[in-house]
Parts: C-alpha cells; sequence; structure tokens
C-alpha cells in the first residue's frame, strides 16, 4: 500500500543504457554510504550538504512531523535533517532509526505513522528517495544496476532471508532502480581491501555494524595482471555496537532510574518490573513510552517505591525526552574507552546527572555474552572455509565497533598482529561494492532477491 511518500522517484532514468557508473550502496543499520565509480580510476563518496557540515556517513533514520492541529502538514526528513527536527520538536515527531533491523522479522507488518500504514519496505523506499533528495546532482541518474550490500545474517532469532531481500527489492525499485543485486557487506569490504595487495592473498575480512557481525574469507589472486578473486567461507551474528550501548546504559543507566530497586503494595515489597527498562535498547523508542499504559505504572511508582527518586529520574528522563542526550553520553563513553583503560562517563540532563568512571575492563565484563556470540562466529567463517588460522595471510576489520579493543582481540588471539589492518571504518562496504561492479562475471560475488 504505497502512498506518495514511497511512490518512484519523479526524476527519469536516461534513455538508452544505464548511467556510464556503478553505484554501490551500504544501508546500515546506523549509517547508509554510497559509492560511485566509474569504468578505471578509484570510486567516490557521494556526499551531503548536511547542517552540520558536508558529510557521506548519513544516518540510517527517519522523522515524521505534523503539529497537532494541521495533521495534514506532515514533513518528512531522514538522515541528520530527522534527527535534528526531533530533537527540535520530540512531543510532534515521531522518530524511526534501526529499521533494518527488522528487515527479516516476519513479526514485524507494519507501524502506524501519523495516522498511516508503514511496511518495512515503504520506510526504507521513504529514506531512499530523501537520501536520493538530499545528495543532488550526484544522485541525479541512477543506473540500471546497483549493488547492495547485505548481511551474512539478519538481525533476529529467526530472520527470514528471503523476506529481507524481497523487502529491499521493492524499496530499489522505487528508488528507480531497474536492476538491484546483493552482495555480502564484508565481501564489499574485502574488495575495497584488495585495491592494497601486492601478491596472492587469503584475506578474512570482518565488517562490524550497528546491528550484525559479519564475516567472508576470499582468496586473491593475479592472472595475466588481473586480481580475481574467489569466495572460500563466511558467517555472521545479529550482534555488534547497538548491543554494546544498551549494555552500557543497563550498568550504568538504568540502575540510577530505578533498576533492580523495589516498591511497596499491600505490605509487601516487590522489585521493580525490569520491563521499564527494555526499551532503553533505543533511544528513540524512549520517547514513545509517554503515552504507554507502562508509562501510567511508571508514575504511580513514584508514591510507592522504596528509593522515589530514582523513580522520579525515570519519569524526567521519558517525559523530557532524553534519549538523544543519553545516546550521545554512551557514544562518548565507547569511543574513550577504544583508546583509554579509563574514562568518565556523563549523563547530564535537566536535573539528572550520572557521573561515574569506568574502566576498560569492567565494559568488557559487560559485554561479554556479544563478544562469545562473535567470536563463535569468526570461528565458523574459518570452518566454513576449511582453513585453520594459519591459513590466512590478512585480516581486515573495518565498522565503527572493530576499534573496541576487546573486538580486537578476538583476532589477535587467533592471528599473527602483524596480519591484521583496520580502517575505513564508514566508506570501505560501499565503496568495495562500486568497485566490484567492474568485475566481468559478477555470478560468484552477487545475488538476486
Amino acid at each position: 500500500m504505497p502512498d506518495h511518500d514511497t511512490e518512484p522517484s519523479r526524476r527519469p532514468i536516461p534513455n538508452g543504457a544505464a548511467a556510464p557508473y556503478a553505484l554501490g550502496i551500504d544501508f546500515g543499520t546506523t549509517n547508509t554510504v554510497i559509492s560511485l565509480a566509474g569504468p578505471d580510476g578509484p570510486a567516490h563518496l557521494v556526499k551531503f550538504p548536511a547542517p552540520e557540515g558536508e558529510l557521506f556517513a548519513f544516518r540510517s533514520c527517519l522523522s515524521f512531523h505534523a503539529p497537532a492541529e494541521r495533521p495534514q502538514d506532515r514533513q518528512i526528513a531522514a538522515g541528520p535533517w530527522a534527527i535534528e527536527a526531533y530533537v527540535e520538536d520530540p512531543a510532534e515527531t515521531r522518530f524511526i532509526q534501526s529499521f533494518k533491523s527488522f528487515a527479516g522479522q516476519e513479526s514485524f507488518t507494519e507501524t502506524q505513522v501519523l495516522g498511516r500504514r508503514y511496511r518495512f519496505e515503504d520506510l526504507l523506499s521513504t529514506f531512499l528517495l530523501k537520501v536520493r533528495d538530499y545528495a543532488g546532482d550526484d544522485l541525479a541518474e541512477i543506473p540500471e544496476r546497483v549493488i547492495v550490500g547485505r548481511p551474512v545474517t539478519f538481525v533476529g532469532a529467526s530472520p527470514n532471508e528471503r523476506l529481507a531481500l524481497s523487502r529491499y527489492e521493492t524499496a530499489f525499485h522505487r528508488m528507480g532502480v531497474k536492476e538491484v543485486l546483493y552482495a555480502y557487506e564484508p565481501v564489499g569490504a574485502a574488495f575495497f581491501f584488495a585495491r592494497a595487495l601486492d601478491r596472492d592473498a587469503t584475506v578474512l575480512v570482518g565488517d562490524f555494524g550497528g546491528g550484525t557481525s559479519d564475516f567472508s574469507i576470499i582468496r586473491f589472486e593475479r592472472h595475466a595482471g588481473e586480481v580475481r578473486a574467489t569466495p572460500l567461507g563466511r558467517a555472521g551474528v545479529g550482534v555488534a555496537g547497538d548491543a554494546f550501548d544498551y549494555r552500557i546504559i543497563d550498568n550504568l543507566v538504568s540502575p540510577e532510574l530505578g533498576k533492580g530497586s523495589d516498591y511497596k503494595t499491600f505490605g509487601k515489597v516487590l522489585p521493580i518490573p525490569n520491563k521499564y527498562y527494555a526499551a532503553f535498547a533505543r533511544w528513540d523508542q524512549l520517547a514513545l513510552m509517554r503515552a504507554s499504559r507502562d508509562m501510567r505504572e511508571i508514575r504511580a511508582l513514584l508514591r510507592e517505591a522504596v528509593e522515589p527518586e530514582k523513580i522520579g529520574r525515570l519519569v524526567e528522563t521519558l517525559d523530557e525526552n532524553y534519549g538523544y542526550q543519553l545516546y550521545r553520553s554512551v557514544s562518548r563513553l565507547k569511543e574513550a574507552l577504544s583508546s583509554e583503560p579509563g574514562a568518565l562517563f556523563e549523563f547530564r540532563a535537566g536535573s539528572i546527572e550520572i557521573v561515574r568512571p569506568v574502566a576498560r575492563e569492567a565494559f568488557e565484563g559487560w559485554i561479554a555474552p556479544e563478544l562469545a556470540q562473535i567470536e563463535a562466529a569468526v570461528d565458523a567463517a574459518l570452518a566454513d572455509a576449511n582453513l585453520t588460522p594459519d591459513g590466512v595471510d590478512r585480516v581486515f576489520l573495518t565498522g565503527g565497533s572493530s576499534l573496541v579493543p576487546a573486538v580486537r582481540a578476538i583476532f589477535h588471539r587467533r592471528f599473527d598482529p602483524a596480519r591484521i589492518e583496520t580502517g575505513a571504518e564508514l566508506e570501505s562496504i560501499a565503496t568495495g561494492l562500486a568497485l566490484m561492479a567492474r568485475e566481468r562475471d559478477l555470478s560468484h560475488w552477487t545475488m538476486r532477491a
């Protein structure tokens, strides 16, 4: 049921053959990056003239704003413009981020936004059309064939891969793409990394996004001046940076907002329900609690809580919509702990002030369950390729969470540190996908929905 937000773009594809360049799109849980490549030479990233300055990593989020007195005056924004709209008027703005996480979930059929129904493909196509508009001349022409990155494993307990790709297909066709090819995200990163290889090599690529951690092993060989690549193995797991963020909040913030404390009712002392703190896994969802049944229950707890000051902080956080400030505080801590053995967590908003020193060792203990899942996926990729760590010549780690020392340590325990490289955390996948399009035979690298 597409409405006018998700109709195919009105800008036509030029007559004749596809545009004379290749387009690689890395639609990520946190950021979306797009790269263009001609028949030769380097690829270049699509830039966006955002409010805070030109950028290429475009936040994967949407905002829908409509004044209560004029609901027909709906305004839709994406990326940094969506964040700006949400921060300015959270009460009248529906903000949606990390929606890639729902791609393979059969349980997600639609969501209501300002009185309209949006399926996953409607959200994605609305986002893509906004991205195209913000990009201006760089995306004025869309080639008939586009290579889109996809995770090795979609997020969710039992993700439906076929459903996810069919939803992608619908959305990208609405953007104006005639033929959509899909490649595993770490394979795109591998093509980016292969440019620097000066000899034959077996390469393991680890891509750490917001929602998934994916691994591919590829053999690169030179023949007659050309680099040929052969896929050997892959694996993935649906945990990454977003899960790390939640562990920080769960251990530092939620206890100060009442988690783990008690309330009194009918002469009994009972624990505050943990369900009230589940929404902190996604900061944008906090605003939705203000009109929920849970919020009414939380307000009632103010009179019954053993530590009412903590519940008061929870009420203020939700009423005043401090989710974005909290997210920024968590991001700063995680970034600091990537380079220092300890850092100060600081969350100040309204009357709330939570300041705690955090040792990297403590943070690593909090994320131990996720680290174990990532470690198992690395071993699964090696097993799929029928290789031991000694059979891997080079390791390339990319994505924001690859900077977390405990994540890097997984690879240092298995591989010679001299073989491990990191870098291009945000651009490698999209650039590799665009360069991949130059391959004479894409059948080894891409798939259709």
